[in-house]
């Protein structure tokens, strides 16, 4: 019997399951790959919204990571919520150790609704430590405007940042427009220099809930598969229009509902 690749998660834990480790597992595991996981924290939320997370201190991240890394050798990493300066040092030297490689990281600074999830601290460390191990970035609009430091609010302006921050750190970066006015969702990848569209129909739903994390682990596993980056984000596009036209009907929670993560075996 084959491998098949294994892709590790490391990120909080959402107790619903739509967003953060279930959801990346969900979404790895539909990709046809092996779904690990390493938890950065632990986090009381349900459809209607967060309530409290605790985070793992930095020591314990870096031993689930450290495990996974040296025994199952992951053939791509997908990052989400990271929390802290300290997890997010630890984690790094681990991976850097590693030589871990096809590293998507979904940096969870901003939440859709706009409120910052990161302090300064926080964010210097990602870009120093984080960033240059990573393949790929995927922020959202909010993170994309902290991190080139202009409110992008066009798909212009989302070129125009993606190209710049793929000149300044070196990755490939995502930005993510799902939240623009209009009738099309577009996505901009920009890698070495050559710039990527991605667009698709908006799905009107109230369920989209785990859409960052489903579509970062996607492109993880994805790429783990052996796809090139351009072909591995517009695969992982077209599976979360699936996984989002499967989800449009259904009733889970009373709030922001989550994904159909198996389309073909609802």
């Amino acid at each position: 019997m084959s491998s098949p690749p294994v892709i590790l998660s490391i990120a909080g834990s959402d107790p619903s399951g739509g967003a953060g480790i279930q959801a990346d597992i969900k979404a790895v595991s539909a990709m046809g790959c092996y779904a690990a996981a390493a938890i950065t924290a632990v986090t009381v939320q349900n459809t209607c919204g967060v309530s409290d997370v605790e985070y793992l201190s930095p020591e314990l991240v870096a031993a689930q990571v450290a495990a996974v890394v040296t025994d199952l050798k992951p053939q791509a990493v997908k990052i989400g919520m990271t929390g802290t300066a300290g997890i997010i040092a630890a984690v790094s030297e681990v991976l850097r150790r590693g030589e871990c490689r096809n590293v998507v990281l979904d940096p969870v600074m901003v939440s859709t609704s706009g409120r910052s999830l990161a302090g300064d601290e926080v964010l210097s460390v990602m870009c120093r430590e984080l960033f240059p191990l990573c393949r790929l970035v995927t922020p959202n609009l909010g993170e994309v405007s902290l991190l080139s430091e202009h409110r992008v609010s066009t798909t212009a302006d989302m070129e125009n940042a993606a190209r710049a921050l793929n000149e300044k750190y070196g990755c490939a970066f995502l930005v993510k427009g799902g939240h623009l006015d209009g009738g099309e969702m577009v996505d901009v990848l920009a890698d070495d220099g050559i710039l990527y569209r991605y667009s698709s129909p908006r799905i009107e739903t109230g369920n989209l809930h785990g859409t960052g994390c489903t579509l970062s682990s996607a492109i993880a596993a994805l790429l783990g598969r052996g796809l090139s980056l351009s072909d591995a984000v517009g695969e992982a596009k077209r599976y979360m229009d699936c996984a989002i036209a499967a989800a449009s009907d259904m009733h889970i929670g009373c709030g922001n509902g989550p994904l159909w993560h198996f389309p073909n075996f609802k």
